[in-house]
């Protein structure tokens, strides 16, 4: 059974060490910002907004039903209009998911710690479960990822025009910055551009190196925490309190939806993991820099949530950007032009770390031999994967130039929670296995959170749709039909077994 061989971490540790070796330059505040970075960006400035309006589809399918709801209710679940709103109750939705990635956080600090190589994930699961769930994984996370940064270039294309028409009265015309199909259907634009472009650039910047891409992002961290505190602070004197009556419209069902739903917004806290291989002191810092990063920004949704469904009611949030319109039917001009900024400093941030991240675990996938050899090139005089960044660039870009952002967010969110059970799974399986290797992290109360943290995952990942679960299973047969046709004869431990 081959497919099930697994690679020692001394092996790669090893192989972090040898020909294809990156640069080590990155320390807790970087690796802090990294995660800031990635998690906060389209989520609090766009899908706040959607998940405490609801949706207003019309299910008239079974596809479109949550997976919960069918399992609870079987055909009842049928007659649902829609998901529905979480209302004020988003600031729980996001408090729940913050708890949730918290487990799985220290799940991925304590393996990080242990195995300080590029992968994330997927290289956890080499070193645990077999190559043939490490492939699967990996694949996930391509999955993850990609669709994410599509969601966020296409969030990051509207707040660019928005901000652009407010510093100079012009709008760039929708053939050039809109989707070509939204919703399944087509809308006569052309390609979105700017989608396409900002992702060029930032692959430049990622190819240039590690350390100017962390200091560019460490900028725009700044920039757009201080943007969110000055939405806060600025519109919290407009705050109503019957916009928060009734707090959970459609009750707890209604939270546990949103909290699936932003749960894309947390996505980002596991690119840490992914740049093991460029920190100086993996085993201290890594650790830092996945829970800091995730108290910061549970702090930051929580409280923008409040505010956002203090000064508008929740049934008119439901559009591409909550934020800025709410300021605009308050008539604060001053602050749309300032968190419009701030939004698009947020959403590059977002892309740049989501971009670093997946041409990390394409780099690490390529040497281990999975993927061809030509994506773990390393650049001679930068030291970066530069070809896994020029070509991921063109596949995220390429699409988020043709959809809209509704098709991206649950896909994502499927992939990502199945990563963390993964990653969760991994920390019992060293813990049985390995128990005596050092570990700069421990998560505590072991077993049981990391249990727990596998039990939470599944029960997000039965709050999405059907539809998302068969557009999943898919993928991972696409990804499978790849394995078993080159990666499997292709892998670096073929023709041994490391069990």
């Amino acid at each position: 059974m081959s497919y099930l061989r697994t690679k020692s971490i001394d092996a790669l540790i090893a192989s972090a060490e040898g020909e294809h070796r990156l640069r080590k330059t990155l320390g807790p505040w970087s690796l802090t910002a990294l995660g800031i970075g990635a998690v906060i960006g389209s989520g609090i400035f766009i899908l706040t907004g959607t998940a405490a309006a609801g949706e207003s589809l019309s299910f008239q399918s079974i596809l479109h039903a949550p997976v919960l709801d069918l399992l609870l209710h079987g055909s009842n679940a049928l007659s649902t209009s829609g998901r529905p709103a979480a209302g004020p109750g988003i600031a729980l939705s996001f408090l729940v998911t913050a708890i949730v990635c918290g487990f799985a956080g220290l799940c991925y600090a304590e393996l990080a710690s242990m195995i300080p190589v590029a992968g994330s994930a997927y290289t956890y699961a080499y070193a645990t479960l077999g190559e043939i769930f490490a492939w699967i994984i990996g694949w996930d996370l391509i999955l993850e990822y990609a669709v994410s940064n599509m969601a966020v270039a296409v969030g990051f294309s509207a707040h660019f025009n928005e901000a652009l028409a407010g510093l100079t009265g012009l709008r760039l015309p929708p053939q050039l910055s809109g989707p070509i199909f939204e919703s399944g259907r087509y809308t006569g634009n052309w390609f979105n551009l700017p989608a396409l472009l900002i992702l060029m650039a930032l692959s430049w910047l990622l190819v240039r190196g590690v350390k100017e891409s962390a200091g560019a992002n460490s900028v725009m961290v700044v920039i757009k925490i201080a943007a969110i505190l000055v939405f806060i602070f600025g519109a919290a004197g407009s705050i109503r309190p019957e916009n928060w009556h009734p707090f959970l419209p459609n009750g707890y069902g209604g939270m546990v939806t949103g909290a699936a739903i932003v749960f894309f917004s947390y996505i980002g806290f596991d690119s840490v993991s992914t740049a093991a291989e460029e920190c100086r002191h993996p085993q201290r810092d890594l650790p830092i820099g996945i829970i800091a990063s995730l108290v910061v920004c549970a702090t930051l949704y929580i409280a923008v949530a409040l505010v956002l469904t203090g000064i508008a009611s929740y049934k008119t949030l439901n559009n591409a950007a909550p934020v800025l319109t709410a300021l605009k039917q308050l008539g604060y001009n001053h602050l749309t032009l300032w968190v419009g900024v701030g939004a698009i400093g947020g959403m590059l941030s977002s892309l740049l770390v989501y971009q670093y991240g997946q041409a990390r675990v394409w780099f690490a996938m390529s040497r281990d031999g999975l993927l061809p050899k030509m994506f773990s090139r390393v650049h001679p005089r930068h030291q970066t994967p530069h070809v896994s960044t020029w070509i991921a660039g063109l596949a995220v870009g390429i699409p988020a130039g043709v959809w809209d952002i509704g098709t991206f967010a649950d896909l994502s969110n499927i992939g990502t929670l199945f990563a963390f059970i993964v990653v969760s799974a991994g920390v019992l399986v060293l813990r049985a296995k390995q128990p005596e290797r050092p570990r700069g992290f421990r998560v505590p109360l072991s077993p049981f959170l990391p249990a727990l943290s596998i039990v939470c995952c599944l029960v997000l990942m039965m709050g999405l749709p059907l539809e998302t679960w068969v557009r999943f299973a898919v993928w991972l047969v696409i990804g499978l039909g790849i394995y078993f046709a080159f990666s499997r004869h292709h892998s670096g431990l073929a023709g041994a077994t490391q069990r």
